[in-house]
């Protein structure tokens, strides 16, 4: 198998915030590789520190928002023989603005209304990154401007151009998000929650439209979310993050259909299902640790009825399940007992792998 390009690097990244009641730990050593034109999802709960991570690669952290150590790099070529690689945390906001905002990595929010102008004509805020970022003539950022509306799929494109956000509907301000997103033709398009905000037919239509122009312009992907039936959908490699620390990575085959971390089993348990004879919605017990205390071992313990002894006193490491897979959870050290999946979980992945007509060759 042919090594891909890499275009993301993030090693050992660690975010604390300052706020009134102490210090909130909260990303906890967060390692993570984008190749170019893949799919990575980062799914968990709310608070687990998806949105963080990816603030902290565009320069956006909030004000009482620390990094505290750890590296991000991006790699990309300027022309087809000149390759650049730059380390974003040891450059000035400026730069970053610059140079990497909207130019090389753009970002896509959960509401489109937060992130439109609302005195501004949708068709100037998608010119605006072009004429910012490459001296683009008005005329010509205008052609790719409806170029681009046309390419989100917005119709009568020349009249909408002068609209503001206020006046289309929500599915449309996400379609003109993407559009301004990929203006200056990124690399890497970082998603955070996109279709949150809109109901489910145009969720669909907008996930599809995003791994459209993915393929078509060789895009790399990030995901985040906390709907695993939005990452069955588009993504190739999964991170499932807790309390600030990536629990398991893998495949999207990997995560899906061989789960290894008792959290992961927790969060494809909690999905809508139809194929399920059990009426009641499964919840995880319990609630996130509160990272403005020190975690002691295994931040998921005291919500994981699997847990051992040793996850109240040591943090478990990456435990290695092959190339691909990998989970921090000491249920996989050698010694372990043998735990089984829980029959539930188990018949669910048999159902979604028959749907998906999986086999185990794949």
């Amino acid at each position: 198998m042919e090594k891909k390009e890499e275009v993301l690097r993030i090693e050992n990244l660690h975010i604390s915030f300052k706020t009134t009641a102490g210090t909130v730990k909260a990303v906890r050593g967060v390692n993570l590789t984008v190749n170019r034109g893949e799919t990575v999802a980062i799914v968990g709960e709310s608070g687990s520190g998806k949105s963080v991570s990816a603030k902290a690669v565009m320069g956006i952290l909030a004000k009482n928002g620390v990094i505290d150590q750890g590296r991000v790099t991006l790699s990309y070529y300027r022309s087809p023989q000149e390759k650049v690689t730059r380390e974003i945390l040891e450059m000035k906001k400026e730069e970053i603005r610059r140079h990497v905002n909207g130019k090389r990595i753009a970002m896509v929010f959960q509401d489109p209304m937060t992130s439109l102008n609302p005195l501004i004509p949708v068709g100037r805020q998608i010119m605006e990154g072009m004429i910012w970022h490459y001296n683009t003539p008005k005329e010509e950022a205008q052609k790719k401007a409806l170029e681009l509306m046309e390419l989100v799929g917005i119709t009568d494109a020349e009249k909408r151009m002068k609209n503001y956000p206020h006046q289309l509907s929500g599915g449309m301000r996400q379609r003109i998000v993407i559009a301004i997103a990929l203006a200056c033709d990124p690399d890497l398009l970082i998603c955070d929650e996109p279709t949150t905000a809109l109901d489910v037919t145009i969720q669909s239509r907008i996930l599809e439209l995003i791994q459209k122009i993915q393929k078509e312009r060789d895009l790399s992907v990030i995901y985040i979310t906390h709907d695993l039936g939005v990452v069955a959908k588009v993504a190739d490699r999964v991170n499932v993050m807790y309390a600030g620390k990536i629990v398991e990575t893998g495949t999207v085959n990997d995560v899906f259909y061989d789960p290894r971390h008792p959290y992961t089993w927790g969060l494809l348990s909690a999905m809508p299902d139809l194929g399920t004879n059990d009426e009641r919605l499964y919840t995880i017990p319990g609630s996130p640790p509160n990272l403005l205390h020190e975690v002691t071992g295994d931040a998921f313990a005291p919500r994981n009825k699997y847990a051992l002894k040793i996850d109240s006193r040591l943090e478990p490491p990456m435990f290695r399940i092959s190339d691909t897979h990998q989970a921090a959870t000491w249920l996989l050290h050698p010694d372990a007992p043998h735990v089984e999946l829980p029959p539930e979980l188990r018949d669910r992945i048999e159902r979604m792998k028959k749907e998906a007509g999986y086999h185990e060759s794949e």
